[in-house]
C-alpha cells in the first residue's frame, strides 16, 4: 500500500553497483574471508589456468571451488552463469556455499568488465594472477578503448596481497606500475619483455629481477593415449612437468599454475599429478584420436588465441592442419577481419561455420 510504501527506509548511494557488492557480501556474512582467494585475469589463459588451480589443489587435498567461463563448481555440482565474473549477489553467495560445503580455496577469473562494473568491489584476493593481455573486450558495449581495458585488467594487482605476473608480455611495465602487492614474476623462454613505460619503484625492483618461474627444455610429445608437452621449471622451483593438454600457450599456462601454487605452498608431486592428468573441456579438448586424425575443440575466439593455437598445432607437424571456426554476432568486427585472415594463412584449409549470431545476420558476419 502507499502507506506502507511512505514507511520504507530509501538508502541513497552514490554509486548502486558499488553498494550491491558491498551489502552482498554483508548478507551473507562475509564469506570470501573464510576462503583463501585466488583471482585470475589476462586476455588470453584465464580458464585453463584457473583450472590448473584447482586440479592442483584438489591433487593436494585441499577442497576448491571454481568462478569462471564454465560456471560456479562446487564439488562434482557445475551451476551455469551467464558472466565470466557473476554479479556480486551471485559471487558472494557462491563463495558461502562453498565455505559450507568445506571449500578452503576458490579460484575465480576475473573480468575487465567485472572491475568496470563493481561486481568484485570489497573483495580482497590472496593471490592475484595476471597471464597477459591485448586488445580485445573493446567495443560500444565493453571498453573504450586498449587503455581502458589495461586499467581495469591490472586493477587486480592493486586488489591482492600476492601478485603473480607474466614477465614476458610486452606490456609488463604498465601492468605493475600501479601494483600495491608483492609481486612475483614468471616468464616463458625467448619472451622479453618491452621496456618502455616507467613503473613505481616497488614495481620496477620487481622488474629487474629474474623470473621467479620460467620453463626450459620443452619437448612436444604426441603418443597412443597422450597428446601433450614435457619441459623443466627452472627458478623458485626445480623439477619436471609433463601436462597432459597440447600447445605451447598451455605451457605458459601451466607455469602460471605452478607459480601460484608454489606461492601457496602447494608441494611439487601434487603438481606433477594434476598437470598430467589435466583435462579442460573446449580447450585444446581431445575430442578424438584415431591413426587417421586427431580431433581438437579449443574456444579460441579472437585472432591473438587463433594465431596461437593454430602454431602451437604446426609444432605437432600434421600432415593436413584444418580449421572450422565461426565469429559470434555483435562483436568487433575487426577479430572477423584478422581470424579470417590468420586461418587463411595458417591452416590448410579453413571451414567457416554459424556461431552466436546474436542479433546480426550470419550472412553479414
Amino acid at each position: 500500500s502507499e502507506e506502507e510504501r511512505s514507511k520504507a527506509v530509501v538508502l541513497r548511494v552514490k554509486d548502486g553497483r558499488r553498494a550491491l557488492a558491498l551489502l552482498s557480501a554483508a548478507r551473507f556474512g562475509y564469506p570470501a574471508r573464510r576462503l583463501i582467494l585466488i583471482g585470475v585475469t589476462g586476455t588470453k589463459g584465464k580458464t585453463t589456468t584457473a583450472h590448473m588451480i584447482r586440479a592442483i589443489l584438489e591433487a593436494s587435498g585441499r577442497k576448491t571451488g571454481l568462478i569462471g567461463t564454465t560456471g560456479i563448481v562446487i564439488g562434482d555440482e557445475t551451476i551455469p552463469t551467464q558472466n565470466t565474473t557473476p554479479e556480486s549477489y551471485t559471487l558472494h553467495q557462491a563463495f558461502a556455499q562453498m565455505a559450507d560445503a568445506g571449500c578452503a580455496y576458490a579460484v575465480m577469473e576475473v573480468s575487465s568488465q567485472s572491475m568496470k562494473m563493481h561486481r568484485v568491489d570489497g573483495l580482497y584476493f590472496d593471490i592475484g594472477l595476471f597471464t597477459n593481455i591485448s586488445p580485445d573486450h573493446i567495443g560500444p558495449d565493453e571498453h573504450e578503448n586498449f587503455e581502458e581495458y589495461l586499467y581495469y585488467k591490472s586493477s587486480l594487482l592493486s586488489r591482492c596481497r600476492t601478485g603473480l605476473v607474466n614477465r614476458g608480455d610486452e606490456h609488463f611495465h604498465d601492468i605493475i606500475k600501479n601494483a600495491s602487492c608483492q609481486l612475483f614474476t614468471y616468464q616463458m623462454p625467448g619472451a622479453e619483455a618491452e621496456q618502455g613505460g616507467k613503473a613505481d619503484p616497488a614495481g620496477e625492483a620487481a622488474a629487474e629481477e629474474r623470473p621467479d618461474f620460467t620453463a626450459a627444455q620443452l619437448h612436444f610429445v604426441s603418443e597412443p593415449g597422450f597428446v601433450g608437452t614435457e619441459f623443466q621449471v627452472n627458478g623458485r622451483r626445480n623439477f619436471k612437468v609433463r601436462l597432459g593438454i597440447p600447445g605451447l600457450f598451455n605451457v605458459e599456462n601451466a607455469l602460471a599454475a605452478i607459480g601460484t601454487a608454489s606461492l601457496l605452498g602447494i608441494d611439487t608431486e601434487a603438481v606433477c599429478r594434476a598437470l598430467e592428468h589435466m583435462r579442460v573441456n573446449g580447450r585444446m579438448e581431445i575430442v578424438h584420436k584415431s591413426h587417421r586424425m586427431t580431433v581438437l575443440v579449443d574456444y579460441a575466439h579472437n585472432a591473438v588465441s587463433m594465431e596461437s593455437l593454430l602454431k602451437t598445432l604446426r609444432l605437432y607437424r600434421p600432415k593436413r592442419l584444418i580449421c572450422v571456426f565461426g565469429c559470434g554476432g555483435n562483436r568487433s568486427k575487426d577479430r572477423r577481419y584478422s581470424m579470417g585472415a590468420i586461418g587463411g594463412r595458417m591452416a590448410d584449409l579453413c571451414i567457416l561455420t554459424a556461431d552466436n549470431s546474436r542479433y546480426e545476420r550470419v550472412e553479414d558476419i
